[in-house]
C-alpha cells in the first residue's frame, strides 16, 4: 500500500490553498519567529537580518518541503518519528545549514548571539505550534463547506485511497461512493454507497462536489468514458487514481515527457534539488571530516604499514550508482587482499585479522579513507553499504530487488547497519533483512534521515558487537 501512499502525494492537496499552507507554513513561521526574537531583543531588523531571513526561508523551504498536517502514514515499516519530533529534527537540520554557511562566509559575528540562540530555540514550538492550528483550522474549514470529494469505485483502490483521504485534514473526509455493485466490500468507518456510476454527475452537480477520484481502471471502458464526459459539465476536479498497489514502488511520483503524465515506480530520491543537497552535504561533512582527522589517518596508515606486511591501503572492486563499478578505500586490517571471483567474508575470530586491524574495525576506523570516495563523488557519506563484486553477483541472483540499492552512491553508513546489521551476512535471511533496510531508505529518504544516521552510526561504534 505505501505505493499509492507516495504515488498519489500530489493528488492529497486538491486544494490549491492546502498545497500551498503546507509548503510555505514552515519557512513563514521560522521567519516569523526571528521577528519575534529581533522585537524581544530590541534588536534593529536592519540589513544583515533581512538577509539572514531571506536565506533561513529558502533553507526551511526545501528541508521542510510540505510540512505534514495530518497523520503521518501508519503503514510504512521505517520507524520514522512522530511529527513533533520529526518537525525539531528538521529544524536541528535547518539550524546545522545556517551555521555552516555563517562560518563558510564569515557572517556569524555580524549577528547578536544571544538573539540567534532564542530564535534556534523557539522556533520548532512555533512550527509545532503552528502545524497543530493549521490542522484544526483545515479540517474545520473543510466541514464547514460540506463540498466533501467523492471516490468512484469501491473496490480495494477505492478502500485504500478513502483510509488516506479519512485521515488527511486538507481533504477532511469523503462524501461516499459510487459503485455499481450494490453491496461493496468496505471495511472501514466511511461513508458507503451513494449510487452506481450513473448517478455520479447528477450528484456532483446538484451537491457542487469539489473533486471526483476516479479508482476504477482506466480503460475503453465505455462507462468511464461517458462518465468523464458527463463530468465535463460540472465545476469538479476529475483525478484518476493508478492502480500501483501490486508494486513495490521507490519514489513513486507523477512525472511529464512532452505533456504525456507518468507514474514513477522505481525511482532514484536524487533528483533535482534533492540531488544538489545531499552533494552538498557530503561535500561539507567529508571535507570537514578529513581537515579534522588526516593527523588520525596519518597515524593509523603509518600504524598499519608497521604492523604487518602489505599496504596500508585495502583497494576493493565495489557496485556503486547504477551498478557501475569503483574501487572503494579502506585502511588494511586482514594479513590478505581479496579481490577476486570469490571473497570470504571477515568473520568473528578470523585469523586473518591483524592485531591493529581488530581495533580499527571494532572502532571502524578502518573506514575513514571512504571519506576520499565521498569527495571523489562514488561513495555518499550516508547510503547502502556496497558489497564486494563478488558478493554482489552471488546476492542478487538470491534475493529478488537486490540491485534497486543502487539506485543511489553506496554509503559509509546506513539504515541497515544502525539496525544492527553490521558486520559479516552469514545467511541469504540476514542479507535480505539488510537489503530491506536499505530499501527503506530510498523509500524515505531525507536530509533529517541521514542526520538522524549520522547521530545514531556513533552510537553504534561505541557499542556495536556486531563490530570485528
Amino acid at each position: 500500500m505505501n505505493g499509492l501512499a507516495h504515488a498519489l502525494r500530489p493528488l492529497s492537496d486538491e486544494q490549491p490553498g492546502a498545497a500551498l499552507l503546507r509548503l510555505l507554513l514552515a519557512p513563514v513561521v521560522s521567519v516569523l519567529a526571528l521577528l519575534g526574537c529581533a522585537f524581544a531583543y530590541q534588536e534593529p531588523f536592519v540589513d544583515r537580518y533581512v538577509g539572514l531571513a531571506v536565506v533561513a526561508f529558502a533553507v526551511t523551504l526545501q528541508v521542510f518541503g510540505q510540512i505534514p498536517l495530518g497523520r503521518e502514514e501508519s503503514h510504512q515499516k521505517l520507524e520514522l518519528e512522530s511529527p513533533g519530533h520529526k518537525v525539531a529534527l528538521q529544524w536541528l537540520a535547518v539550524v546545522g545549514i545556517l551555521v555552516v554557511l555563517g562560518l563558510l562566509t564569515g557572517l556569524a559575528a555580524d549577528y547578536s548571539r544571544r538573539l540567534v540562540l532564542c530564535w534556534f530555540a523557539v522556533t520548532p514550538f512555533a512550527l509545532q505550534g503552528a502545524r497543530l492550528i493549521a490542522c484544526q483550522l483545515l479540517a474545520r474549514f473543510r466541514l464547514s463547506t460540506g463540498r466533501l470529494p467523492v471516490i468512484v469505485g469501491a473496490g480495494r483502490l477505492g478502500e485504500t485511497l478513502a483510509e488516506r483521504m479519512l485521515g488527511d485534514p486538507c481533504i477532511g473526509g469523503i462524501a461516499g461512493f459510487f459503485d455499481d455493485r450494490h453491496e461493496p466490500r468496505l471495511r472501514i468507518g466511511a461513508p458507503g454507497r451513494l449510487g452506481g456510476l450513473d448517478d455520479v454527475a447528477p450528484y456532483v452537480k446538484r451537491n457542487h462536489v469539489c473533486a471526483v477520484y476516479i479508482a476504477l481502471p482506466v480503460t475503453t471502458d465505455e462507462r468511464i468514458q461517458r462518465l468523464v464526459a458527463e463530468l465535463r459539465d460540472t465545476t469538479a476536479s476529475i483525478y484518476f487514481v493508478p492502480d500501483v498497489l501490486p508494486f513495490d514502488t521507490i519514489q513513486g511520483r507523477v512525472a511529464q515527457i512532452g505533456g504525456m503524465p507518468l507514474i514513477a515506480v522505481l525511482e532514484t530520491p536524487f533528483y533535482g534539488v534533492n540531488a544538489v543537497l545531499k552533494r552538498t552535504t557530503d561535500l561539507v561533512v567529508a571535507g570537514t571530516a578529513l581537515a579534522l582527522l588526516w593527523p588520525v589517518m596519518l597515524l593509523i596508515a603509518a600504524a598499519v604499514k608497521l604492523s604487518s606486511p602489505g599496504p596500508a591501503l585495502f583497494r576493493q572492486r565495489r557496485y556503486g550508482l547504477d551498478g557501475e563499478e569503483f574501487q572503494v578505500f579502506k585502511f588494511r586490517t586482514m594479513t590478505c587482499c581479496e579481490d577476486g571471483v570469490k571473497v570470504e567474508q571477515a568473520r568473528k575470530d578470523d585469523a586473518r585479522i591483524t592485531r591493529i586491524g581488530y581495533w580499527l574495525r571494532r572502532l571502524s576506523l578502518d573506514e575513514l579513507p571512504q571519506l576520499l570516495n565521498v569527495m571523489g563523488g562514488s561513495m555518499s557519506v550516508v547510503g547502502p553499504r556496497p558489497h564486494a563484486v563478488a558478493h554482489n553477483e552471488q546476492y542478487r541472483r538470491l534475493i529478488q530487488g537486490y540491485m534497486l540499492r543502487h539506485k543511489v552512491k553506496p554509503g559509509i553508513t546506513g539504515w541497515a547497519q544502525v539496525n544492527g546489521l553490521r558486520g559479516e551476512t552469514a545467511s541469504v535471511d540476514r542479507m535480505r533483512r539488510r537489503i530491506e533496510h536499505d530499501l527503506e531508505y530510498l523509500r524515505h529518504w531525507s536530509l533529517v534521515l541521514d542526520l538522524r544516521i549520522l547521530v545514531r552510526t556513533a552510537l553504534v561504534v561505541l557499542r556495536d558487537p556486531n563490530a570485528y
